[in-house]
């Protein structure tokens, strides 16, 4: 294509298709990470205690006991609570409803080694719906 004769103007090219491709390119990249991550995380949290394993272990194995240490239900004193099955260990499923903040859920033992471990499904149905296994260990 030849160039244009002398005095004519130079057409100028648009900022905004620049900034369109520009935009395409960005979200693309950020679909392929995302979609490169793996659908399982693992949340790791550690909190030590002055208190021997053999008393702290019942505390989190009955969940009759949760409401003496449980930071949520200070957020929420008027939570509706229910329990199923065993008071502790095994099988023992504690459910609740509450606020915004708590929600609507249910916990259920499903392994439990004293004084070693407590291992849980916790499940929300409201505000979100989630799935989670939960693994208190305790170390002397």
């Amino acid at each position: 294509m030849a160039d244009a004769p002398e005095g004519t103007p130079k057409r100028k090219t648009s900022v905004v298709p620049k900034i369109v491709v520009g935009l395409i390119v960005v979200i693309g990249i950020f679909l392929v990470v995302v979609a490169m991550q793996p659908a399982e995380f693992t949340v790791t949290r550690s909190a030590s205690v002055a208190a021997p394993a053999s008393a702290v272990f019942p505390l989190v194995n009955d969940l009759h006991e949760w409401s003496k240490w449980s930071p949520w239900e200070k957020v929420d004193p008027a939570m509706k609570r229910s329990y199923e099955g065993p008071s502790s260990g095994v099988n023992a499923a504690y459910s609740w409803a509450g606020n915004n903040e708590i929600g609507e859920g249910k916990m259920t033992i499903t392994e439990s080694k004293a004084p070693e471990l407590v291992r849980m499904r916790l499940e929300f149905f409201k505000p979100m719906k989630g799935e989670n296994d939960v693994l208190f260990s305790f170390k002397p």
